[in-house]
């Protein structure tokens, strides 16, 4: 950490990425990713003249990927200035992180980073000098909304009474780190952070974890401002939760062991929008699945597509695949990888890295761990002898292992992402939104998924006023009422 410092481009914009040279090579990557993105490109057609988000200062915590690359630089052509971060420790694709960083952005995140040097990065793309902060955040995971909210709570603690927080009182490696942090500003600045978020105007969140998050603050009206949630848009969880995750989780796996999927035993744990993709793909893969779920419903579901539904119980002796795909914690324990078979793998897509004991499995006593490449380890356990292999430790293992979801399915997470800032600063002061948790509506869901069907060749059938009339839709949409289920 003492080695860590913020470094200037010629023009005086501030970054810290892994390798500048890499820059070429990331410019290159995001003008391909342009042309699988072709939402995001309408919105820069759509927007770039008006430019609505003229000095609206943005800032981000988000996968910084050659696909989030070019949602920067959309957000940066309707007049934003941006300042980013990863929300992984794991995911940052150098390449993009430089041609960003000497091209577009302040960025701060490279592959690999501590948990130290992760938060760290955050309190860069937070700060915005001369102690302001951000007028909008894009999120994903809510890290950067929840670092702000804790740092409020201490701040206030802090005045009404001296208290510091006790990083020793939490066993969470992540949130001593946050708590350590917030420790040491709110003695040299006590209102920083509540500057800071009396200037937030609001947040767009990306995924399930950071809304479940949100959505609690909500609930406890501790909401310091108003969010929407991006992830429940149509085209964002059917798209990049469903169908990126049928892509990017076998690319994840091959690339990690260079496995032969076909004829193994997977388990898929939750068989949510995730779990369905990530299920698909295995058996597509030729992969004989089965699915482990707690909500009845989606059990039915998936005996409905042909998979088992067991527990973990039942099938942890024989499988060869374990994939966490709930979005909840404690789904894979070191109790459990003890009784595994001898190099099943293990790996995590759902979101954060709550759902593989990690912690269970390093404190195991007489364990042992060998780093087979970056990413990819061996645990051997003393009593068997046996042992698993563990990708990406735990996190994301389509981001830690391969690259992601591809260019034209995050498109459609992205333009999300995009409406929900261009709505948050519209609305801006006009009482549309209060500190609550909203989703867009039905109409951009809609809008999002026209940009995106000439790509494919599609061409829609447009209902007459009578067929219109008849289903009681207007003929230009919605075409769907709000409790329809795609």
């Amino acid at each position: 950490m003492a080695s860590l410092s913020v470094q200037k481009t010629a023009g005086g914009r501030e970054y810290k990425v892994s390798d500048m040279s890499l820059a070429d090579f990331g410019r290159m990557e995001i003008e391909i990713a342009e042309v699988e993105m072709p939402g995001l490109m309408a919105c820069r057609e759509e927007f770039g003249p008006s430019q609505p988000l003229k000095g609206v200062k943005i800032s981000g915590n988000l996968h910084m990927t050659v696909q989030t690359a070019v949602l920067i630089e959309t957000l940066t052509s309707l007049g934003a200035e941006v300042r980013w971060c990863s929300c992984n420790i794991f995911s940052t694709q150098d390449h993009a992180a430089a041609a960003i960083a000497r091209d577009s952005a302040a960025v701060f995140a490279w592959k690999g980073e501590t948990l130290e040097e992760y938060w760290w990065c955050m309190e860069r793309a937070i700060d915005w000098g001369d102690g302001g902060g951000p007028d909008l955040i894009v999120d994903d995971g809510a890290d950067m909304t929840l670092l702000i909210h804790e740092a409020v709570k201490a701040e206030e603690l802090f005045e009404r009474d001296g208290a510091l927080p006790d990083p020793s009182s939490f066993s969470n490696a992540d949130f001593q780190i946050v708590l350590s942090n917030i420790r040491d500003n709110v003695t040299k600045s006590p209102r920083k952070f509540r500057d800071i978020a009396k200037k937030i105007v609001g947040v767009s969140e990306e995924t399930t974890t950071g809304v479940n998050r949100l959505c609690a603050l909500e609930k406890l009206r501790e909401l310091l401002f108003p969010v929407i949630n991006v992830n429940d848009s149509v085209t964002k969880c059917k798209f990049d939760n469903l169908y990126g995750c049928r892509h990017s989780l076998p690319d994840a796996v091959m690339r990690g062991t260079d496995v032969m999927i076909a004829g193994k035993v997977a388990m898929v744990f939750g068989y949510g929008d995730v779990g369905k993709g990530s299920a698909a793909a295995l058996m597509s893969a030729g992969a004989r699945v089965i699915v482990a779920e707690a909500d009845p419903i989606c059990a039915l579901q998936a005996v409905m597509e042909g998979y088992q539904v067991l527990r973990m119980e039942d099938a942890v002796e024989y499988v060869d695949i374990f994939v966490a795909a709930t979005g909840g914690k404690s789904i894979i324990m070191a109790s459990d990888m003890v009784k595994m078979k001898n190099n099943a793998i293990v790996c995590n897509i759902g979101h954060l890295d709550h759902e593989i004991d990690m912690t269970g499995l390093e404190s195991y006593p007489g364990v042992k761990k060998t780093t087979i490449k970056p990413q990819t380890d061996r645990w051997v356990f003393p009593e068997t002898g046996r042992g698993i292999i563990m990708l990406a430790e735990g996190r994301t293992v389509n981001l830690g292992c391969a690259t992601g979801h591809p260019s034209f399915v995050m498109s459609c997470s992205f333009t999300n992402q995009v409406m929900g800032q261009l709505e948050l600063w519209k609305e801006r002061g006009c009482g549309t939104y209060e500190k609550k948790v909203y989703r867009l509506p039905k109409e951009l869901d809609e809008k999002v998924a026209a940009l995106h069907l000439s790509k494919l060749g599609v061409k829609l059938t447009r209902l007459t006023e009578e067929q219109a009339a008849y289903i009681n839709v207007s003929v230009d949409g919605p075409y769907k009422p709000e409790h329809y289920r795609y």
